[in-house]
């Protein structure tokens, strides 16, 4: 077993059961004690867990598991709209933009109606929405996650390979000052930081239910990016507020 997926293991039973003990996942993962060890370390190291003797806890239930479209989609609408709101003002015409899967994302595009723009999504659920607000759109190939409706693996990364954006749009599950800006899945976080690289300007856009929280894969440091939220500076940990921009909707 990957590293990787071992790990993804050590953080699901985390999740559910809030604790997990070293010589269960032994026998369970078939590994041996060290390797176990070292993988709680890389985890507390990373600010996914606590180790404990014996074994690892939640560090207060702070980790981030996917969910659904559709149950993300009811969460915090109106904060999803307003930020969706800033997102569009900063869209000029000649812009080159790409946009993420995701909800909050999914809430720019109304306000991109009527701009003379190129939008490159991966978001199965957002093509709708851009077609009906008569914006030119591409989208990448690869594998639909049926989760997210994200287009994600290989493909989507050669695909990507094609464009330059002046703008991208990125969501995420978790933002902390340890862990910089995660998400779930590695293979969404790859195909996020991928879009990161090829675009001149980056925004993040989060709502205020995700400071604090971290997730299993990393997208990228909080000094590559800036934070688009509806929360308030005074809000934020001051090490976030230190090492990118944040803008604040109302």
């Amino acid at each position: 077993m990957l590293t990787e997926e071992r790990q993804a293991y050590i953080l699901d039973r985390i999740n559910k059961f809030n604790t997990v003990k070293l010589k269960d996942l032994v026998i369970e993962l078939g590994a041996r004690e060290s390797t176990i060890r070292r993988d709680f370390d890389d985890l507390e190291d990373k600010g996914l867990i606590k180790r404990v003797h014996g074994g690892a806890v939640s560090i207060d239930g702070a980790f981030t598991f996917d969910n659904t479209i559709i149950e993300r989609s009811e969460r915090a609408l109106s904060e999803k709209i307003a930020i969706g709101r800033c997102c569009g003002d900063l869209v000029k015409d000649g812009d080159f933009i790409y946009i993420d899967a995701g909800t909050t994302c999914y809430e720019i595009i109304t306000f991109l109606r009527g701009k003379d723009i190129v939008v490159v999504t991966n978001g199965i659920h957002n093509i709708d929405r851009l077609l009906d607000n008569n914006i030119k759109t591409y989208i990448l190939g690869g594998y639909v996650k049926p989760m997210t409706k994200a287009l994600i693996g290989e493909e989507a990364i050669l695909e990507m390979g094609k464009y330059r954006f002046t703008k991208a749009f990125i969501g995420a599950n978790g933002i902390s000052a340890n862990s910089s800006i995660t998400t779930p899945d590695i293979s969404e976080a790859n195909i996020k930081a991928e879009a990161i690289r090829r675009s001149k300007d980056v925004y993040v856009v989060i709502d205020s239910s995700k400071f604090g929280k971290v997730s299993f894969a990393k997208i990228c440091d909080l000094d590559e990016v800036s934070i688009i939220t509806d929360t308030k500076k005074e809000g934020i940990d001051k090490r976030i507020v230190e090492n990118t921009r944040i803008i604040s909707v109302e």
